[in-house]
C-alpha cells in the first residue's frame, strides 16, 4: 500500500512543487543526488573514486518533449564525459554513465529512431574517453523499445550494457537471452508502478524473481552487475560468485544509501559501483527510490529527523 502511495505521488505535479520547495526537502536530497551541476557530479565521483568505489552517473530528467531537450541531454553527457576523462576518472570505465530511453527521445515522434542516434552519440564519446554506458530502467513501456535499441547498438558498442527489473515478469526470460558472452547486465527490483498483468506486485515475489534473475546472470558467461541493498541478495551474490573469476561481476548500491556496506564490500576486494545521480530534476527519481524498499524510507525519515 505504501509503495503504491509514494508511487502516485512521484507522478503528482503538486506534490512536486510542495516539496521541491521545500529548503529541508532540499537539503536532505543532497544525500542522494550529488548536485544540480555537471561539476557537483564531477566532484561526487572524484570523492567515491578516493574511496575505491566505481561510479554510474545519471543525469537526471526524462520523457523529453522535444528535439531540443533531447540535444541538450546528449550534450550534457558528452560535456560531462570531457570533464571526467579530463581528471582521468573515466580510465578503465571506473566511472560510466547511465542514460534513459525516453531521456534521449524514445516518446518523441520516430522515437526508437531518435533515442538510438542520439545514445549512440552518447556511446562514441564515452569510447573516446576510455568508458562505458548503459541504457537504464524505465517503465514496462519502454523495455522492448530499449532492448532492440541495445541490440542494434551492441553491434557497434559491445560494451553497451542493460538494466532489467525483477519486479517485471518478462525479467527471467530477458536475462536468459541476455546472458550472453561480454554483455554487461544490470539487475534491480524495479521501482515504477506497474499493472499486475506486467509486474510482480508482492515484494517476496519480486525477490523470489531477483534471486532467479541472478543465478541465471551469475551463472551465464556475461558480466552482471547486481543492483541491490538487500543483504540476503547480497549475501547469494557472493556465494554465487565464489563461483566466478575475480572482478567478473559487480555490485551495485545507490549514492547514499548503505555506504558503510559499499565501503565493506570493496574491502573485500569486491568491485561496487554507485548509482549516482545529478540534476536539478530529482523529485521523480527520490520518490521511487522511497518506494522502492522501505528501508530506504526510514533511512529518509530519520535524515529528517535529525535535521529538525
Amino acid at each position: 500500500m505504501l509503495r503504491r502511495v509514494l508511487l502516485a505521488a512521484s507522478a503528482s505535479e503538486q506534490i512536486r512543487r510542495v516539496v521541491t520547495a521545500t529548503p529541508l526537502a532540499r537539503a536532505i536530497v543532497a544525500r542522494y543526488v550529488a548536485g544540480d551541476t555537471t561539476g557537483d557530479a564531477v566532484r561526487v565521483a572524484r570523492q567515491l573514486r578516493g574511496e575505491g568505489l566505481l561510479v554510474t552517473l545519471d543525469y537526471l530528467g526524462e520523457d523529453a518533449t522535444d528535439g531540443a531537450r533531447a540535444g541538450a541531454v546528449v550534450e550534457e553527457y558528452i560535456q560531462l564525459l570531457g570533464k571526467l576523462s579530463a581528471e582521468g576518472l573515466t580510465d578503465g570505465g571506473a566511472v560510466e554513465i547511465s542514460v534513459k530511453p525516453t531521456a534521449a527521445g524514445l516518446h518523441l515522434p520516430d522515437g526508437e529512431r531518435t533515442a538510438a542516434g542520439n545514445i549512440a552519440r552518447i556511446c562514441a564519446a564515452a569510447r573516446a574517453a576510455g568508458t562505458t554506458v548503459t541504457i537504464d530502467a524505465e517503465n514496462h513501456t519502454a523495455v522492448d523499445a530499449a532492448m532492440r535499441i541495445a541490440a542494434r547498438l551492441r553491434g557497434e558498442f559491445g560494451d553497451l550494457g542493460s538494466v532489467v527489473q525483477a519486479a517485471l515478469r518478462r525479467t527471467e526470460a530477458d536475462c536468459r537471452a541476455l546472458a550472453t558472452a561480454g554483455t554487461r547486465v544490470r539487475l534491480c527490483k524495479g521501482a515504477y508502478g506497474e499493472p499486475e498483468s506486467e509486474a510482480y506486485t508482492a515484494r517476496h515475489d519480486i525477490d523470489r524473481s531477483f534471486a532467479r534473475s541472478l543465478r541465471i546472470l551469475m551463472e551465464g558467461p556475461g558480466f552482471p552487475m547486481v543492483a541491490t541493498h538487500d543483504p540476503r541478495l547480497i549475501a547469494i551474490t557472493s556465494a554465487l560468485g565464489l563461483r566466478r573469476a575475480p572482478g567478473s561481476f559487480e555490485y551495485q548500491m545507490l549514492h547514499g544509501i548503505r555506504p558503510d556496506e559499499q565501503r565493506r564490500l570493496a574491502g573485500t576486494g569486491a568491485r561496487v559501483r554507485v548509482y549516482t545521480p545529478y540534476g536539478s530534476d530529482w523529485y521523480s527519481y527520490l520518490v521511487r527510490r522511497l518506494a522502492e524498499r522501505p528501508a530506504n524510507l526510514a533511512f529518509f525519515l530519520r535524515s529528517l529527523r535529525s535535521r529538525a
